[in-house]
């Protein structure tokens, strides 16, 4: 080949693509505990720091369409872990709050972050500076959209 830029290693998105699949596994092994998918402990993270949002805010902040989000959150409330209701000022918004279920899950995952750094075997300072490089990435790209 002519070109090394279409070699399959030097493709930054394929590496993108290849080690969130990697981590995607790690979080599988470390959420069992949970019984949650990753999906959803993204959005229990989300209600833990705020209690409550809407869906249109949970689908902007995670990069989900509510066609994606909201089955998701049926079955996090037939598990016990959110609650949806209609807003009261504004019956075309359902409002997502965690539950005391959804809530008593925070403590057992505590140690998620710090396991799953150990399972990736970085220095926090490399995984500090990939962290910082990722958030320019998207920035730059949602910049475009």
């Amino acid at each position: 080949m002519k070109s090394e830029t279409l070699k399959l290693e030097n493709q930054i998105c394929f590496k993108i693509y290849t080690a969130e699949r990697e981590i995607t596994k790690l979080y599988r092994e470390l959420l069992k505990e949970l019984n949650v998918t990753y999906p959803q402990y993204l959005v229990l993270l989300l209600l833990w720091e705020k209690h409550s949002l809407s869906v249109k805010e949970l689908g902007q902040r995670l990069f989900l369409d509510s066609g994606t989000l909201t089955p998701m959150l049926k079955r996090m409330e037939i598990n016990g872990l959110v609650e949806r209701k209609r807003s009261a000022q504004d019956e075309r918004s359902v409002i997502i709050s965690v539950t005391k279920k959804g809530e008593a899950l925070k403590e057992k995952a505590e140690c998620i972050p710090d396991q799953l750094v150990e399972n990736i075997s970085m220095k926090k300072e490399d995984l500090l500076l990939l962290n910082n490089s990722l958030t320019s990435i998207l920035n730059q790209l949602q910049s475009h959209q």
